[in-house]
């Protein structure tokens, strides 16, 4: 079983610069078309200073500076039984590239179901702009198989 102790935990700040050419590749993984995440030109266009981020792209921050994997070693949860239950996103301003973002999260519950053959790990994130402007808010479950 998870330690419960660890409810609270505010894990590492991540920092990642919001650059073009990673939002592109990105916008591509995910098979986005909307020209507004590929063209410039079709970003300022539709009101963004530059380039923005796809919706989902935030999720990434932590995992760029290793703070996940982390987090996973801390609490013990092997890779193989690692399952992703939730995420979820609350923009409150775009983020466009040009940005740097820092992520500030911490572990805000962690329960279990199905007698503890299941233990759940339940993440809060704040975004921060490089103005330390809030731009998104995001919320994490994963699922620890046993």
């Amino acid at each position: 079983m998870i330690d419960r102790k660890w409810i609270g935990h505010q894990l590492p700040p991540a920092v990642l610069p919001i650059e073009r050419t990673r939002l592109r590749f990105f916008a591509k993984a995910i098979g986005e078309t909307d020209p507004v995440y590929h063209d410039v030109a079709a970003a300022n266009a539709a009101g963004y200073p530059d380039l923005p981020a796809p919706p989902t792209f935030l999720f990434a921050a932590e995992l760029d500076a290793g703070v996940t994997d982390k987090l996973l070693e801390d609490l013990g949860i092997p890779l193989a039984n690692l399952l992703h239950g939730e995420q979820s996103f609350t923009y409150h301003r775009p983020v466009c590239a040009g940005d740097t973002v820092t992520v500030r999260s911490a572990i805000t519950d962690i329960y279990d179901k199905k007698n503890g053959a299941l233990e759940f790990v339940v993440k809060a994130s704040r975004v921060t702009n490089q103005n330390e402007i809030l731009v998104a808010e995001l919320s994490t479950t994963i699922v620890y198989r046993h």
